[in-house]
């Protein structure tokens, strides 16, 4: 019996050896390159030059990759090109450029990049990595549920203020005493998804949601490992040698497990006539007759996965941030507080209608997000054709990256650039908005969750600095170092909570 070749080679490929592999993929990746450089176009971005197979992979710091960005869009101006294996990653740094890629040309950098190390985890699948009308499809049914159950209103906004008072009690149990804030904030953050996705929260001491957000964590810290970058250059090896990108494949899988045996429970106690969360409301739609083919259940489990990694990690570790600038200028910490008084006082909890009357505290929660700077690069996009950026040629399948830690640290754009200082978002006294200032990013591929993170943030803030202050441990000398990942997020700190005596 004749087989077909797509059977035959993947079987071959798996059963050849190793040094085999290695040469094999050596051959292909220098013949890709080879072919990639004589198709150069001549008005090429500039960019440093690279060695064969690996191109510009040796020359990144893995341990601090923003100065090593920088430093190129100083060296090779605001359109910088890199290679790494057979992929093309174009940076371009300033609003103008920033703006004609994700505005003017939305429809050139829709997509988002088939990097090997994400398609092994995602396929195409979910919010986050789906292209084209998956995507479409999938975003405006997503974005339809979550107003469904109440993003934009009341019934969200108290869900929030209720989960604020089982953090302000995690945080009274310390009573005064140093402690590491890191999960007990993002078991509070993921609860609010969780509410959404799965249709309830988790208690801050469930052992095993605690394990599952250290799995997210772990997730957010290995991907930007040297190691994981190398299985987007040699993905047909990388998969058979051990190290940190298979501990990466696992905690993603228990991720994807947890997601799966919600979906379970779904089914079995879903109720025709009652939606209560985004599982059911899925589950009802792959129940249609004329549903599109996007819809299925794998699907369901990477937007639900999306969604779960999404609402927890940006907001969470912006609160994160947010708790350690308090702590390291208690003299904005008392403006705000003072605002926190005057505004709405103690015997109630803030709502989102104090925050027009709260330029300080809004300013100060934007000047987090501004030197937070957690996406310093943003989420990859790819050019789907051939075009122009900056007057230069950009071939179609380069991936973008926006520089938005040069836009937040732009002294252009910033009074005091690298310092703490709310008052870069206000003027005569009143919140001001920066057309420079773009954590969400801008264009078709915007956050979803935007709306959600920003009442989040303002509400768990607000609710923590009403009820403590917050500082430094005895004898202890507090830093803004960071542990880079997928996001950049501070390094693991102590700090004590005092409660406010009025």
């Amino acid at each position: 019996m004749q087989l077909p070749l797509g059977t035959v080679l993947p079987s071959l490929w798996e059963k050849a050896p190793l040094q085999t592999l290695l040469l094999l993929s050596a051959f292909l990746l220098i013949l890709a390159q080879y072919l990639k450089k004589t198709r150069r176009h001549l008005n090429y971005p500039p960019g440093p030059p690279g060695l064969p197979i690996v191109g510009n992979f040796f020359q990144i710091d893995f341990k601090n990759p923003q100065i090593g960005i920088q430093k190129l869009a100083k060296d090779y101006g605001n359109v910088v090109c890199t290679y790494a294996g057979n992929l093309t990653f174009m940076m371009v740094t300033g609003l103008p450029l920033i703006k004609e890629v994700l505005v003017n040309q939305d429809q050139v950098f829709i997509d988002r990049p088939q990097i090997p190390i994400h398609f092994h985890v995602f396929k195409t699948h979910g919010l986050v990595m789906s292209n084209g009308q998956e995507w479409r499809q999938q975003r405006r049914f997503t974005l339809m549920t979550l107003r469904n159950f109440g993003l934009g209103k009341k019934s969200l906004e108290d869900r929030i203020r209720e989960e604020a008072r089982y953090l302000i009690d995690a945080i009274r149990e310390e009573k005064e005493q140093p402690f590491d804030p890191h999960f007990q904030i993002n078991n509070a953050v993921s609860n609010i998804i969780c509410s959404i996705t799965f249709g309830h929260r988790f208690d801050y001491h469930d052992s095993q949601f605690q394990e599952l957000l250290k799995s997210l964590d772990t997730v957010t810290v290995l991907e930007t490992s040297w190691e994981c970058q190398l299985f987007n250059i040699f993905p047909w090896i990388m998969k058979f040698l051990p190290g940190p990108h298979q501990k990466f494949f696992r905690e993603w899988k228990k991720l994807e497990s947890f997601v799966k045996h919600e979906i379970k429970q779904h089914k079995e106690d879903l109720n025709p006539e009652e939606t209560l969360d985004f599982i059911d409301a899925y589950l009802k739609e792959l129940s249609k007759d004329n549903i599109h083919s996007s819809f299925n259940e794998e699907n369901l489990v990477f937007c639900t996965l999306d969604l779960f990694f999404a609402g927890t990690e940006t907001t969470s570790t912006t609160l994160r941030w947010a708790l350690l600038y308090m702590a390291l200028y208690p003299e904005i910490q008392g403006k705000i507080q003072a605002e926190i008084d005057k505004m709405i006082g103690h015997s109630r909890l803030p709502t989102m209608a104090d925050k027009e009357n709260m330029p300080y505290t809004n300013a100060a929660i934007h000047e987090v997000q501004r030197m937070g700077d957690i996406l310093p690069f943003n989420v990859p996009r790819m050019a789907t054709v051939d075009t122009t950026v900056g007057g230069y040629h950009v071939a179609k399948g380069t991936v973008l990256s926006t520089n938005l830690t040069a836009l937040h640290r732009d002294p252009k754009e910033w009074a005091t650039p690298e310092t703490f200082n709310p008052e870069h978002f206000l003027e005569n006294g009143q919140f001001k908005k920066k057309e420079a200032f773009l954590p969400f990013s801008i264009g078709k591929r915007v956050c979803l969750g935007e709306q959600l993170a920003r009442a989040e943030l303002f509400l768990f803030f607000t609710c923590l600095l009403q009820k403590f202050t917050f500082q430094a441990p005895p004898n202890t000398q507090l830093n803004l170092d960071v542990r880079f990942g997928l996001t950049f997020s501070p390094a693991s700190y102590q700090i004590c909570a005092l409660p406010r005596v009025i």
